[in-house]
């Protein structure tokens, strides 16, 4: 990536705008309430604000790189464009159909989420393509034309274009993106070809829905944002963070939005990531909690997993296959309603529960004064002493701890007769255990066990909660880097630029065509540089190829990395041995008398990333400076403690703190249990991990005398 020495990160939360300026190696950041009717202004605000702390006017910054959750919000909560359909006679209802699988087996009441677009805004022509390409029947302009008329009345705002078998030949797509922009020119346009061009309708067409129905949004918001930084003097290149972990043009996010719901968690990973290949860690945790979600992914080998598909807006319990599928390039995480913001209730069963719902910014949780009066997580935070309500995101926010104690009473303590330390209490340990068994689960799905990794914590709430998640899931070790409150946005500044470019072509092991393979792998290489290139002509590019091989007659397939000589010259006996000896890490065999067959092709360009500096060692020196103490509920043993405080800033390499204590900053705390003990390191990263064994012992005796 070229030397830009001025850049800035923005990363927009459901509750906090995040902004990091980085000057060479030194760093500037702050944190400020996000504007939902405006989202601009919080970055705005917030640039000004980092831009007097370095002592720079805004023209100085050389770079913008931007993540957000506004999409990703569009979506949940269904306030996108007016939005209409057009695919192939008879395939009207593949969105509703979905794919006729129950991703909970035994709920004889199950209720599948509503598509995104009502029947009524689904229209159909008559064209047919084989799953060649081939022609079958031909487009008839008169009817598109005719049907341009319809949706012209309808007011539509934007159009998602999906023909059966267009991933393979996009002709009658484009034709009818041609008719359209002649027909309805204020119309956005967008096509399956172009926006997932793979296999499976359900998918792809769910995919370019979501795109045209956000685009509208997206788009203007972009164009908004660029303008309003310019008039603030801040005029240079600005780029988008997409799903996958890489960098984008402004140009291309406001054109293919979709590939921006994931785009604030993607940073998070890239930045536990590069923590994780400085300290030299295979087997990474990284645990993401802002305000309004919490977000769990693996990190193997100092790199995120990533995958093709991922989910939505899940429905049901957080239960896989409940969501909206989305069809790209994205880094494989799990996420759940569970942040600073998420609401508290009791239920019928009289149960606690928290989340999804949020209360976000507007009016926020009620220890902020803004309005709110149900109890937040922050508020239990605030009454369990792991929040000083003076010096709440470096002061800017004051907390008015009465307030949360009368949500608390009134909606949890007064329904279950507790008093409000234990509905605090009880509130925490909720979605501590969530969030705990949230990260059991993608662990199981990927065949991981969780005690053999290391978490990396951050975002604002996450310290907070981090030291309890590791007691509940067996963690003995845990990292919280500095920076840690304004994470995702570090992570936009160490992303590389990157594209990838997909295909499905069908292809089987027997009927294996080099030439054709070669063709097709300089066509997506050609189409993913021209990408990069245009986002940083100078960089030097690297590409990765993979193919995704199953055997006949399975659903899904595995990925299988090429190298360079597999792509140059390949061979169908050097495929099937990659594929049978990758199948055989994952099953434990391969399948005998079946044939294999490739579905999906890729290949990502990306530039070269700067390089991770190994942390030194360092020599342990004492006992940390404490700046004075306050009353903290430690869960495991179930009573206030006495805690010591700690400014992080005060914090040398070496220095050790054990716990209960509580290590303050501007826009994080972190809470040390009773059970743990951290040494602060070179980089800056507090490095938590559990007492000795006799001081464990203590504390588990009292955990277990409070079950």
């Amino acid at each position: 990536m070229t030397s830009i020495t001025t850049r800035l990160g923005v990363d927009i939360g459901g509750t906090f705008t995040d902004i990091v300026l980085e000057i060479g190696a030194t760093r500037y950041s702050t944190k400020v309430l996000t504007t939902y009717a405006a989202p601009e202004d919080a970055i705005v605000e917030g640039m000004h604000r980092v831009c007097a702390k370095a002592q720079i006017a805004p023209a100085q910054i050389g770079q913008i790189i931007h993540g957000t959750t506004l999409a990703t919000n569009a979506l949940i909560e269904r306030r996108g464009a007016k939005t209409a359909l057009i695919t192939t006679r008879g395939f009207r209802d593949v969105i509703e159909m979905r794919t006729e699988s129950r991703f909970e087996q035994y709920d004889l009441n199950l209720v599948l989420p509503e598509p995104l677009l009502p029947r009524n805004r689904r229209h159909v022509v008559t064209e047919r393509l084989d799953a060649a390409g081939n022609i079958l029947i031909p487009l008839d302009d008169s009817e598109v034309e005719a049907l341009a008329e319809e949706l012209k009345a309808g007011e539509y705002q934007s159009i998602a274009v999906g023909l059966l078998h267009s991933y393979v030949n996009g002709v009658h797509e484009r034709r009818i993106a041609e008719i359209l922009s002649e027909r309805l020119p204020g119309a956005m346009i967008s096509l399956s070809s172009e926006v997932s061009p793979q296999m499976r309708e359900y998918e792809r067409f769910n995919t370019t829905i979501a795109n045209a129905y956000i685009k509208p949004l997206m788009k203007s918001y972009l164009g908004r944002l660029a303008e309003r930084l310019r008039k603030e003097g801040a005029d240079c290149p600005v780029f988008l963070m997409h799903s996958g972990g890489g960098i984008m043009d402004i140009e291309t996010a406001a054109e293919f939005p979709v590939r921006l719901v994931e785009s604030g968690p993607a940073g998070g990973a890239v930045f536990a990531a590069d923590i994780a290949a400085r300290h030299g860690i295979d087997k990474v945790l990284s645990f993401d909690m802002g305000g309004t979600t919490a977000k769990i992914c693996l990190i193997k080998n100092q790199a995120p997993k990533t995958a093709r598909v991922f989910e939505v807006a899940r429905t049901y319990r957080f239960k896989k296959g409940s969501g909206m599928p989305i069809s790209i390039p994205v880094i494989d995480m799990v996420e759940i309603g569970a942040g600073g913001g998420s609401l508290a209730h009791v239920d019928s069963m009289d149960q606690i529960r928290v989340g999804p719902e949020s209360a976000g910014s507007e009016p926020g949780p009620a220890c902020y004064g803004r309005g709110g009066t149900r109890p937040a997580v922050t508020d239990a935070d605030l009454v369990l002493g792991k929040l000083d309500p003076a010096n709440f995101a470096a002061g800017t926010i004051p907390l008015y701890p009465e307030r949360s104690e009368a949500a608390l009473s009134g909606e949890l303590g007064s329904r279950l007769s507790m008093p409000v330390i234990e509905a605090a209490w009880g509130l925490a340990e909720v979605v501590d255990e969530n969030m705990a068994n949230a990260a059991r689960v993608h662990a199981v799905e990927n065949g991981e066990d969780i005690s053999e990794y290391t978490m990396i914590a951050f975002g604002g709430a996450a310290p907070l909660h981090a030291g309890r998640l590791c007691e509940k899931l067996g963690i003995r070790r845990c990292l919280v880097p500095q920076g840690a409150g304004v994470g995702s946005a570090i992570g936009f500044l160490r992303a590389p630029f990157s594209f990838e470019a997909n295909r499905s072509v069908f292809m089987k092991i027997s009927h294996f065509d080099a030439e054709a393979v070669t063709a097709l792998f300089d066509e997506m290489e050609g189409e993913a540089m021209r990408f990069v290139q245009s986002c940083d002509a100078e960089a030097e590019i690297r590409t990765e190829h993979r193919i995704y091989m199953r055997y006949s007659g399975q659903g899904w397939e595995i990925p299988i990395v090429l190298n360079q000589k597999d792509v140059t010259r390949p061979e169908a006996g050097n495929y099937l041995s990659l594929f049978e000896e990758e199948y055989t890490k994952l099953f434990g065999r391969p399948v005998e008398g079946l044939e294999a067959e490739i579905t999906v092709w890729s290949v990502n360009a990306f530039t070269e990333p700067a390089p991770s500096e190994p942390v030194a060692g360092m020599e342990e020196k004492g006992a940390a400076q404490i700046s004075g103490c306050r009353s903290l509920f430690d869960a495991a043993l179930g009573e206030m403690t006495e805690a010591a405080v700690i400014r992080r800033d005060g914090l040398a390499a070496g220095e050790r703190v054990e716990g209960p204590a509580v290590v303050i900053e501007d826009e994080t705390t972190l809470v040390l249990p009773a059970s743990r003990e951290l040494v602060a390191q070179p980089d800056g990263c507090l490095d938590i991990r559990v007492k000795s064994s006799a001081a464990v012992s203590r504390v588990s005796e009292r955990e277990s005398a409070n079950v």
